[in-house]
């Protein structure tokens, strides 16, 4: 193998699309997938490249310094792209500390981690850290967008955490040379995400004719980015990037919330031979989430010109391709809201 890479959080939602993508394309990487199967963590996710030769998984806990040292040791990567991070606004309100010790402590771990096995020589390694908009705080409906220059202003206990894992992994790169990129993505969806999240929340309510919730008015607005390019994104940032380099990925398609649900409704109508409008009648207004971000809106001109990245896909033909995934995969949306998809691990790993 010419190359070996971390990817940590590997098993969940943006994570399983990357390895998938590292795997295929570069069979002379060996990809290891780091993930502690936190309920977001799905091995079913990589049933299909599970057998290839060039990947591996490794059951690990970034928070843990010495198990993470010890495959530091053993595997001595070339790379990191550091995926693993709790993610769900709600849980950062109910329980910040989880957020703080996985999205901070375990992040300083691996860069320490990386630091000490690359210190001697930096010379084509690279320490990838993904991270979100939400640490740009909000905007109004200006016309504005979020820049890589644009200054922190986090709102809640996640985008507080994500905010000081940047921070952090900039730090390493000022202070020790560690070569590092970082990358703030917008709002992300496609085949494969946990159902807690609106889209396959909404796609599933719908389906089981069950009240679609939506915060407030439905006004926030979000860039929606389909998982396929962020992830074709990260590939050319992390072999192409300059190190120390921010770049933002945005899929420059911002939607209100009540839009989107409006769209994916009359989507789901035409799939479900029901009639036009009638999913309409599931949406059900609830009180405001605390700290709500009004508006997220990515300016990706910088990646787009200096790497020449751009999103392959229109929104409309995202959500539909989304759409079909999630009626044409009712196995694997029914072990996991059921649960039965955390028994993959013991039945796969523990022969």
């Amino acid at each position: 193998m010419s190359k070996t890479l971390f990817i940590t959080g590997g098993a969940g939602f943006i994570g399983s699309h990357v390895v998938r993508l590292f795997v295929n394309k570069y069979p002379d990487y060996c990809i290891v997938n780091l993930d502690a199967l936190t309920y977001a963590g799905n091995l079913a996710n990589l049933e299909d490249i599970a057998s290839k030769p060039n990947y591996k998984f490794e059951k690990v806990d970034i928070t843990d310094f010495e198990a993470l040292k010890e495959l530091f040791a053993f595997y001595k990567p070339d790379g990191v792209v550091h995926l693993a991070a709790e993610s769900h606004v709600d849980r950062s309100i109910t329980d910040p500390f989880v957020f703080i010790r996985t999205n901070v402590l375990g992040t300083c771990n691996l860069l320490h981690c990386a630091k000490e096995l690359w210190k001697d020589n930096y010379t084509d390694k690279r320490f990838y850290h993904v991270s979100t908009d939400e640490v740009y705080g909000a905007l109004e409906f200006d016309g504005t967008f979020f820049t890589e220059e644009t200054k922190y202003d986090p709102h809640s206990p996640y985008s507080a955490s994500k905010a000081s894992s940047d921070h952090f992994v900039r730090a390493f790169h000022d202070t020790y040379g560690l070569p590092v990129v970082v990358s703030n993505c917008s709002n992300n969806y496609g085949s494969h995400h946990f159902p807690e999240k609106l889209i396959p929340l909404a796609i599933n309510n719908i389906k089981n004719n069950k009240p679609i919730p939506i915060y407030g008015k439905g006004e926030n607005v979000r860039d929606w980015l389909f998982v396929e390019d962020h992830a074709a994104a990260i590939d050319i940032i992390f072999h192409k990037g300059k190190d120390g380099q921010t770049y933002n990925i945005g899929g420059n398609n911002e939607w209100r919330n009540i839009d989107l649900i409006r769209l994916l409704c009359n989507i789901m109508d035409k799939k479900l031979g029901r009639t036009e409008g009638e999913s309409q009648q599931l949406i059900t207004f609830v009180t405001d989430r605390a700290g709500h971000d009004l508006r997220y809106a990515i300016d990706s001109s910088k990646l787009q010109n200096e790497l020449g990245w751009t999103p392959s896909l229109q929104f409309e033909e995202g959500l539909e391709k989304t759409v079909d995934w999630y009626l044409a995969n009712e196995e694997w949306v029914r072990n996991v809201t059921s649960g039965e998809y955390q028994k993959y691990y013991e039945l796969q790993y523990s022969k």
